[in-house]
């Protein structure tokens, strides 16, 4: 029981993190018009992938826009 515990701690910390990652990168580059909504998706792609998923989701933002 204690390491489910542990478990969900640290997912809830990864998606926390996830959210703080993509709202500081909104901050900084909002100047140069290029945005990464925060919604379910980015999140959970942050949140398992970590910065590279982060930087997978500028490189997309980049070849679609």
């Amino acid at each position: 029981m204690k390491k489910i515990g542990l478990g969900l701690l640290k997912i809830i910390k990864n998606i926390v993190l996830a959210f703080c990652f993509i709202y500081a990168f909104d901050l900084i580059f909002a100047g140069l018009d290029i945005f990464i909504p925060i919604n379910l998706i980015t999140i959970a792609i942050v949140t398992f992938l970590g910065i590279p998923g982060l930087i997978a989701m500028i490189g997309v933002y980049f070849i679609l826009v």
